[in-house]
């Protein structure tokens, strides 16, 4: 049974979908102005496994990932560029592909930009207005918060604690200071589209609604986001969506915990700001995804580089287990695999799971030694589980022999491990021994690692 902590309810409830059998999901995505964070990685790999798990057990799972790519941050970058808007976007979007893709983060279903949806935006804030949810100021649009009497059952705020200390912006015609753009005025040096209400563009909150709802109807199952998402914008999502359709929005709100580097709160001020594409280049791909499922997806996640190096150790112990079994089918049916399950089914607990597959890494070696086939069996059970969580799906010896990041690499190369290896092998037939532990403990200093087994010499970097 798979319990999921729904943010709405505040407490952990079985999940079920709306339709049996199918579900439908949205996940907020980036907003392209930048390279993506470590913080976005981890929105981009929780909501993958959550992805993968759903599709495992069976469900019929249709992904929504949105893209904003117009709001005041891009339109500011564009301009300190000099760029239009598009090409802004365009570039980013294509690096964010880039290191999703390097993470093992699969596609979702569908990717909708929100400046392909300019008509069901116009169309949503039209229906908020004919409902007496939203007024028109000028050549703004507001969403009047105090007619929603649900405003606040996400986040837990109050309207007249959030109204305190809230003021009206100079320029804003809003009547209330807690109410918000729908639809902003054009400006100059700004893009703009036509809409009853004058020349403009969406504000943020509203195009998520309208993205979501389009592609999943009106009361869909799973939204997601990061933590800093829960309010103001999937507290104002649920106020547009509900005010402008009369039909409950969303059945579970998930929110992944924050990001914190050596124990501070990640920020650019604090000069501890890490993009992905920086991580990347001192650590590998399926390291940095294994670190962020250590911590089971609400609790914050702290980065330092020994919890990375541990990832890679973590690893190493899995691919070693691995190593050298022939492929074979999955047992099937072992304890293994129902307490795997049983640590995802509650709220996607990954660090327990990982703990299962470690109990069966143990158990792969201590086989080994009695049966091969019996091994092996176990070995693609643990690929099977790994594949869930998107690791674990790399050959072994490919593994072993990656070491460093490229940027960062400043061992042997291949040719020229596998040249000293040829060496020492005629050193030992040769019976020269001592040049033969010289070229051991040679490649030993260079971070390379010999194991020699009755098939031969084997080698991986440390």
């Amino acid at each position: 049974m798979l319990r999921i902590h729904n943010d709405l309810t505040r407490s952990k409830d079985e999940f079920q979908p709306i339709e049996p059998g199918r579900v439908r999901m949205y996940v907020c995505g980036m907003t392209v102005y930048d390279y993506c964070h470590l913080g976005h990685a981890r929105v981009l790999v929780v909501f993958d496994v959550v992805y993968r798990y759903l599709k495992a057990r069976g469900y019929d799972v249709t992904y929504i990932r949105n893209i904003t790519d117009i709001d005041d941050k891009i339109i500011r970058r564009a301009n300190e560029n000099g760029e239009p808007f598009g090409e802004l976007t365009g570039r980013f979007i294509a690096a964010m592909h880039e290191d999703a893709d390097a993470l093992g983060v699969l596609r979702p279903d569908a990717e909708p930009r929100a400046t392909d949806h300019i008509g069901s935006i116009l169309d949503m804030i039209g229906r908020l207005i004919e409902n007496g949810h939203a007024y028109v100021a000028g050549g703004d649009v507001y969403y009047d918060v105090r007619s929603f009497p649900g405003y606040g059952k996400l986040s837990g705020k109050s309207i007249e604690d959030l109204r305190s200390g809230a003021r009206v912006e100079p320029g804003e015609q809003k009547r209330d200071p807690l109410d918000f753009a729908l639809w902003k005025a054009a400006k100059p040096d700004e893009p703009a589209w036509d809409s009853p209400w004058g020349g403009g563009r969406p504000g943020w909150h509203i195009e998520c609604s309208a993205m979501s709802t389009e592609a999943l109807g009106n009361h869909f199952d799973i939204h997601g986001g990061g933590a800093d998402l829960t309010f103001p914008h999937h507290e104002n999502e649920i106020a547009q969506s509900e005010g402008a359709t009369g039909e409950p929005f969303v059945n579970v709100w998930m929110h992944n915990g924050f990001v914190r580097i050596n124990d501070e709160k990640m920020s650019k001020s604090l000069g501890n700001f890490f993009t992905v594409r920086e991580i990347l280049q001192r650590y590998r791909p399926e390291e940095i995804r294994y670190f962020i499922l250590t911590s089971q997806y609400r609790s914050p996640l702290n980065y330092d580089d020994e919890h990375l190096k541990n990832a890679r150790g973590a690893l190493t112990r899995f691919y070693t287990a691995l190593r050298g079994l022939p492929d074979a089918a999955p047992r099937g049916g072992s304890d293994y695999v129902a307490r795997f399950h049983d640590a995802m089914e509650d709220d996607f607990n990954t660090p327990e799971a990982l703990a299962v597959m470690f109990d069966l890494a143990r158990e792969i070696n201590r086989v080994r030694a009695e049966s091969e086939t019996a091994a092996a069996g176990l070995a693609a059970e643990l690929r099977r589980l790994g594949g869930i969580l998107g690791i674990l799906q790399q050959d072994p010896d490919a593994w072993m022999r990656g070491g460093e990041p490229a940027a960062v690499d400043t061992g042997p190369s291949d040719a020229e491990i596998e040249d000293l290896i040829r060496q020492r092998t005629e050193a030992r037939a040769g019976r020269d021994f001592t040049e033969a532990d010289r070229i051991r403990d040679a490649l030993k200093g260079m971070g390379v690692v010999l194991e020699d087994g009755a098939g031969g010499t084997t080698w991986r970097r440390e």
